[in-house]
């Protein structure tokens, strides 16, 4: 098959995060088994933001198997990137199918576009919460555009001929769009194997003597990382704390400059090391390090970073919100504490430090998951299903 993917970020933006890693192992997977793989995509270059373009990057990119095709972002707004180049770029080439992630974006009207004009089955996967993540609904701004973009994504789920969930949470927000027939449910997974390449020694790079417990994400209050550094403060002085600190690691979200000041505000910048923008070797090395992972989102659809840690045998302290508990399962490897309690966060993080047991059991039952059903191989196997299905039809 000839396959176009969609997405508003790809390589080498790593800090775009989720969406962009599912596209990509898509494309990876789908180009091993021997299709003809092309992503179309922004210009988005490796920063410390999601906001850094760079037009000397090159417009066409073999990796490996498959191409990366990138056309420049004229303006933007928040993550709606606007990059016109994109529909030449599409409406010249020859496919079978088209594969758009992230449906609330400038890049899925194009590809619902292209599909109508030429008559290509079209599948959606959205990934970014479409009516149900927070920053839609906050301030005015935000308010008002998610009132205009009604209509674009009401066209898009129409030009759809199937719309791919990754939990029954996500398939219920679908619901309220299209019918139950066109919604089918595939689990996110992750590539494996990344994991099992030689990592770089983390803790001489960035100077880490003592053990730590890992908090990886964007700096975004929706990440949860304030409630996070309350629960520190609130065990800083605790004996199980004395020789174990939290490393933070990600990209500027908004929240960085506040991330910081609570820091210093709070007194615990002898137990939080931060580091920005890591290179991706490093972020997995930091997995495989860490004791356990502390992820206190206030909202998630079917988060990567959890399966992540399992990848490496690590458990995850999470909330039991919105798509998480699909992902984090309480007591069988993570545990899950309410939104907006860091006392309840601080406790659960002491229970996995006094108890290594337990968090050796967790971390195993984390490693099965990702193994059995949570890996690329076994998403995309599914996925070139539906595809093959679209294109007999």
């Amino acid at each position: 098959m000839k396959i176009g993917l969609t997405c508003p970020a790809s390589l080498p933006a790593t800090q775009f995060g989720g969406i962009m890693f599912l596209c990509l192992d898509i494309a990876k997977e789908s180009s091993k088994k021997g299709h003809n793989v092309s992503i179309y995509t922004t210009d988005m270059d490796f920063a410390n933001n999601p906001k850094t373009f760079n037009k000397n990057l090159p417009r066409l990119e073999k990796i490996e198997n498959f191409i990366i095709k990138r056309s420049h972002v004229w303006f933007f707004f928040k993550l709606f990137f606007i990059n016109p180049g994109m529909y030449f770029q599409m409406i010249n080439d020859d496919m079978d199918i088209i594969h758009s992630i992230g449906v609330r974006s400038f890049q899925t009207l194009i590809a619902a576009l292209i599909s109508k004009k030429k008559k290509i089955p079209l599948i959606i996967s959205d990934q970014g919460g479409l009516t149900t993540h927070p920053d839609l609904k906050s301030g005015i701004k935000n308010r008002i555009v998610y009132r205009l973009q009604t209509p674009m994504i009401n066209f898009i789920i129409k030009q759809s001929s199937k719309v791919i969930v990754a939990n029954e949470y996500e398939r219920q927000i679908f619901l309220k769009f299209c019918d139950d027939s066109k919604i089918s449910i595939v689990q996110n997974g992750i590539n494996l194997e990344s994991f099992h390449s030689k990592l770089p020694n983390f803790r001489k790079k960035y100077n880490i003597h003592n053990s730590f417990f890992l908090f990886l994400g964007r700096f975004n209050k929706i990440k949860g990382v304030d409630i996070l550094l309350n629960a520190i403060s609130l065990i800083k002085n605790h004996s199980m704390m004395s020789n174990i600190q939290l490393v933070i690691m990600g990209v500027d979200f908004g929240f960085e400059s506040n991330m910081f000041q609570m820091i210093n505000k709070l007194d615990i910048g002898k137990k939080v090391t931060v580091i920005k923008n890591p290179p991706r070797d490093y972020v997995l090395s930091a997995y495989r390090e860490s004791k356990f992972l502390v992820l206190p989102s206030r909202w998630e659809l079917s988060p990567l970073t959890p399966l992540e840690g399992f990848a490496f045998r690590k458990p995850v302290i999470s909330t039991n919100s919105h798509g998480i508990p699909y992902t984090v399962k309480d007591g069988v490897n993570g545990i899950l504490v309410n939104l907006e309690d860091p006392i309840g966060l601080s406790k659960a993080i002491l229970e996995l430090l006094s108890n290594d047991k337990k968090c050796n059991e967790l971390g195993d039952a984390g490693y099965n998951l990702v193994h059995d059903s949570c890996n690329s191989k076994t998403m995309v196997e599914k996925t070139l299903e539906i595809y093959q299905t679209l294109v007999n039809s």
